[in-house]
């Protein structure tokens, strides 16, 4: 049972730019987790503070709409990577760096990925190809 539930989970990954968007969906977790600031702060700093939280969490959710809505990933990486560089002025740097590429190279992976490429054949090392 759970080996099926496994190729299950594997052909369903496989139909959607999954890697790109768990990047995109890390890179904002980690960006809005640097946070430290409470949020009664925030409202009294004004709007400056305000995209410092706005700004991660819709690259995080952008990083969902890129797994779970895969036909409109051009839109949602574009608006993720511009989110991402928003970052590196309003949260710590992009939360330290990490969070800010983690969001821009998931963009980058969902923006090349193709739903109809074929998928790759593995290729058999020496030891496979003199066997054959």
């Amino acid at each position: 049972m759970p080996a099926e539930r496994q190729r299950g989970f594997r052909g369903w990954r496989r139909r959607r730019p999954f890697w790109g968007g768990l990047c995109v969906l890390l890179g904002g977790c980690e960006t809005l987790l640097s946070e430290r600031a409470n949020i009664s702060v925030v409202l009294h700093a004004g709007a400056e503070s305000l995209a410092g939280y706005l700004l991660p969490a819709v690259v995080a959710i952008c990083g969902l709409l890129i797994i779970f809505n895969p036909m409109h990933r051009l839109f949602y990486s574009v608006i993720s990577v511009l989110c991402s560089l928003g970052t590196w002025v309003t949260s710590n740097l992009g939360g330290f760096v990490v969070g800010m590429l983690l969001g821009l190279v998931g963009s980058s992976l969902a923006f090349g990925w193709l739903p109809d490429q074929e998928p790759r054949r593995r290729r058999r090392g020496k030891a496979g190809a003199a066997r054959a």
